[in-house]
């Protein structure tokens, strides 16, 4: 009688530790709920709809350039055009939101990255200061493996201005004109510029003042 009650409750024990892990299989596996691309922003935003809600999507873990870095800004947009054509059927890997209120995502379609696609076509930039979440080894690679074929960003040496950097000067010049201080007049001075990549950035807009010395190196002292 004993051994028969021990039995019987073995078996329900059993029986329920298969039904709990049987219903934490199929939560894993679930299909997630698909997005539909409704319209590409820029060469890193985009907005999709999840069934009657509309979100706007920063792709995660990646910066591209802004539209007014001409001509890479546009031409990561042209990019993400042509990798997620609108009505597309999308997957998103939410990772944050982001202070805009914009869900901060990896974008898959089928099993392709776009995110990752990016980089690896040189049209964005690894965002290393918001890596966390995303595999970091594979993103290394892949944007490694742009900048030695020098494709899109990578186009000249050590890549165009980050756009990360690129944003810090505009905050910066649209503050000294505000404050009408000498930079307003459209020249730029070493010390006010900030970075040694910025003020080579500079120069190859055409700002040849900056290097004095015409060695085609601006603002040396920033590297000191």
């Amino acid at each position: 009688m004993e051994c028969s009650m021990v039995s019987n409750v073995d078996r329900r024990e059993v029986k329920s530790t298969r039904s709990i892990i049987l219903a934490a299989l199929l939560f894993v596996v679930a299909p997630a709920h698909a997005s539909t691309v409704l319209s590409i922003g820029d060469g890193d935003t985009i907005s999709v709809t999840e069934g009657t809600a509309r979100i706007k999507v920063r792709l995660a873990c990646i910066d591209a350039p802004e539209t007014s870095q001409s001509p890479y800004g546009m031409a990561a947009r042209r990019a993400l055009q042509g990798l997620l054509r609108i009505g597309s059927q999308v997957t998103l890997r939410t990772k944050a939101t982001d202070r805009y209120g914009r869900s901060v995502a990896e974008v898959l379609k089928g099993n392709t990255n776009i995110n990752q696609s990016l980089v690896r076509s040189g049209s964005a930039f690894v965002y290393w200061q918001y890596i966390s979440g995303c595999d970091r080894q594979t993103y290394s690679r892949l944007e490694n493996e742009a900048r030695l074929k020098g494709v899109g960003v990578w186009g000249v040496s050590g890549g165009i201005q980050r756009p990360w950097e690129y944003r810090r000067s505009k905050r910066g010049e649209s503050s000294a004109s505000s404050s009408g201080s000498a930079s307003s007049s459209g020249r730029y001075r070493c010390k006010e510029i900030g970075s040694w990549s910025r003020a080579q950035e500079l120069l190859r807009q055409g700002h040849t003042y900056l290097d004095r010395d015409g060695d085609g190196e601006a603002c040396e002292s920033l590297k000191r």
